[in-house]
């Protein structure tokens, strides 16, 4: 069955920062094992518990043709999580690469701190002298970000016979950083690498399970049976799995199955006192083996020593204790079969027997560990390592090899280019931005390739090429793109410009993505980008009806052209009805607006338009002198105004009708009627020129003003005499 691969590629092909094809989301076909005779009618797919899917196959009802008889159908059960550790989970990808920002973050701060104070002074940096320990400190962010707990079980009496411990689920992804940490950057485990890479190889060997079985995945086999067996020791099985585990070093496993031999039972019959004792010595002597390091976790068996004199001296040491222990007469008392030849293969083991070695293991990287353990505990240097490594291989070559495997290759063959492209084709853009930081740390060839800046892509560098990568993988999502800005401000070349790409490709209609978009400029001192990305905020807005939107983002962006635009439309719609309905439609409008806003313009008329309807709707209601003598002054100051468009003139005089024919005294004086009669008659000589603008007034509008105009100037002749 095939698991569907996530859609972020797919969600990306609207355009591409950078071009990016997603080698690893590949899709995985899981074999279906049903049994059933064809025909099969109908399938039916359902989550089950965990990574489980149920998948239900039901059969057409047998016809009376049918021989077989075989009714109903089948229901299995599919496991997505197929043991490879690789995230594949979408949620879990999030957490990571969320998590993941602000370890990055931090460190390229303190890494452009370290530039600045570099070139301030003449004397090293101090950064750059403990910067391994910086990294260090990321790193360790990170792996708490990889783990992925599968138990928290601890019991209160613990199962004499179990072998493995449940804890952390081991995944691939946690398993490649921890090899470029000890290797890139960790200085303080430089001296004992050969001992992280068995605490390496213990934690992770249950990953490597291929083509040929790995001492974990014999374990796991060796205690399901545990239980059944009544005569351990006679079981070859018992045998061939401590011997696998002594090879590796897992020394408390190795001790713990020997101390369930069945000579340390007390209801034996007969004495097995030289038995016994052997087994014993031999347990001893494992729990007592030299380890070349500075400690050993809790449970872990064997005597550490950091200074290697003192470690060469207790090696020889356990050697002689191990000769003289394979030349003892006891092994001729002992009557065990089983038990004679299966501890003198571990003894042979100890001394480092290559042949037995070799059987004992089922992958090259687990005899590599043995020889480092029982046959060459002084390697250092990553040459001796590799050679070491190329012999393993050829005594026990893969026809696959895990990833894993790969990168260890690339790492101690010191071959950079081979790492990425590991590190790129196993385990993702993500791994390779980040794992970056720890290649870099304490290798100056690294650094000098990475950094370096190539013509034939644009002249960027290496780092900053799969910065970008992963910055287009981040984009591609809409849960992830808000991150990938910190990578993106990162990339001195093409950073900035593709951050521009992106901020001007996110939608513009939903108002918590542009509030988001602005913020992001904020941070980045993006400024002329934030009034871009407010004026097409403000087109679009207008543009589909919301009109008040539009304006708003309009004027956060200070754009008087198009500010303005939108003002000659508010004239083309508000000039041409004088009716209150007609005009509130737009009252909101203008009030968004503002009076005292610069970059509308001549808008300020629309907002005393907007002061005098309101006063002329007071007037009609009230009927009060005061009200009518404010409503006559504000008219007064319309028609003066030269920012009153000639348009607005006639509806302006036909709406103040009631003013022109007050019932009491005449509100506008003899001067104030001429310059309204003059205004009259300079319109009616304007529209007889072509590109008037006609008004929705009645035909009679402008008879009627021009009466109401010629009685008010009677009366106020009158008045003033």
């Amino acid at each position: 069955m095939p698991d569907v691969a996530a859609d972020s590629a797919a969600s990306a092909s609207c355009g591409e920062l950078v071009p990016f094809v997603p080698d690893t989301e590949i899709s995985v076909v899981y074999p279906l094992h049903h049994g059933l005779k064809p025909p099969i009618s109908r399938v039916s797919i359902s989550w089950a518990r965990g990574n489980n899917l149920r998948v239900s196959l039901l059969r057409n009802p047998p016809s009376n043709s049918d021989s077989d008889g075989e009714i109903g159908g089948k229901v299995v059960e599919v496991n997505l999580d197929s043991g490879a550790a690789d995230v594949r989970e979408p949620a879990q990808w999030r957490r990571i690469a969320y998590g993941s920002v602000t370890p990055f973050a931090l460190l390229q701060s303190r890494k452009n701190s370290a530039s600045i104070l570099s070139k301030l002074q003449s004397s090293p940096s101090p950064f750059h002298l403990d910067w391994w320990e910086y990294v260090m400190e990321y790193s360790k962010d990170i792996k708490e970000l990889l783990g992925n707990p599968k138990s928290n079980y601890n019991p209160l009496i613990e199962d004499p016979k179990e072998v493995l411990k449940k804890g952390e689920e081991p995944t691939s992804l946690k398993a490649a950083w921890e090899l470029m940490e000890m290797f890139y950057a960790d200085k303080l485990c430089q001296s004992w690498l050969p001992e992280r890479l068995v605490d390496w190889l213990a934690d992770y060997d249950c990953l490597l399970s291929g083509d040929q079985p790995a001492v974990h995945s014999k374990l796991v086999e060796f205690q399901g049976t545990l239980v059944t067996l009544q005569v351990i020791e006679d079981d070859p099985k018992y045998w061939e799995v401590i011997s696998s585990a002594l090879a590796v070093g897992w020394l408390e496993i190795v001790v713990k199955l020997l101390r369930l031999h069945g000579s340390y039972q007390l209801d034996q019959i007969g004495p097995r006192e030289t038995e016994n004792g052997l087994v014993e010595t031999v347990a001893v002597l494992i729990s007592m083996m030299p380890r070349m390091r500075p400690e050993l976790k809790n449970g872990k068996l064997g005597e550490c020593f950091k200074a290697k004199p003192d470690f060469m001296k207790a090696w020889e040491k356990w050697r002689e204790q191990i000769t003289k222990l394979d030349s003892s007469a006891f092994w001729v008392l002992c009557d065990h079969h089983q038990t004679r030849e299966g501890l003198k293969n571990l003894i042979q083991i100890m001394l480092g027997n290559t042949r037995i070695l070799c059987t004992a293991t089922s992958h090259w990287i687990e005899l590599y560990i043995s020889h480092f353990l029982f046959i060459r505990p002084f390697t250092v240097g990553f040459e001796s390592m590799y050679n070491l490594a190329q012999k393993c291989i050829k005594m026990k070559p893969m026809s696959s090899p895990h990833k894993l495997l790969r990168l260890i290759i690339g790492i101690i063959g010191e071959n950079t280019e081979v790492v990425l492209a590991e590190c790129s084709r196993g385990f993702g853009p993500w791994m390779v931005t980040h794992a970056i930081e720890l290649l870099t740390a304490r290798s100056d060839q690294a650094d000098i390739l990475l950094h370096k800046e190539h013509d034939d892509i644009g002249g960027i560098s290496m780092e900053e090429l799969h910065r970008l990568v992963y910055a287009q993988v981040l984009t591609s999502h809409f849960l992830t793109w808000q991150i990938a800005p910190v990578y993106l401000t990162s990339c001195m070349r093409q950073g900035m410009s593709l951050l521009e790409v992106l901020l001007y490709r996110q939608p513009a209609q939903h108002n918590q993505l542009l509030l988001k978009n602005l913020e992001i400029c904020r941070l980045y001192e993006l400024d002329h980008v934030s009034s871009n990305i407010m004026k097409i905020a403000g087109v679009y807005h207008w543009k589909h009806g919301r009109k008040g939107l539009g304006v708003f983002w309009l004027q956060q962006a200070r754009d008087e052209f198009l500010l303005n635009k939108i003002a000659q439309q508010l004239f083309d719609s508000v000039g041409k009805s004088i009716s209150g309905e007609s005009f509130k439609q737009w009252e909101g409008l203008i009030e968004l607006l503002g009076s005292e806003s610069k970059p509308a313009g001549s808008l300020e008329f629309l907002h005393k338009y907007r002061d005098f309807k309101k006063l002329l709707q007071q007037v009609c209601e009230r009927k009060t002198p005061d009200a009518a003598r404010h409503a006559a002054d504000l008219l007064m100051l319309l028609m003066k105004n030269p920012s009153t468009p000639q348009r607005f003139w006639l509806p302006l005089l036909y709406d103040s009708l009631t003013l022109l024919s007050w019932q009491g005294r005449p509100l506008l004086n003899v001067s104030q009627t001429n310059l309204l009669l003059n205004k009259l008659q300079e319109l009616s000589m304007a529209s007889l020129r072509p590109g008037i603008v006609a008004t929705d007034l009645p035909a009679e509008a402008l008879d009627s003003v021009r009466l109401a105009l010629a009685t008010n100037l009677g009366r106020a002749i009158l008045e003033e005499q």
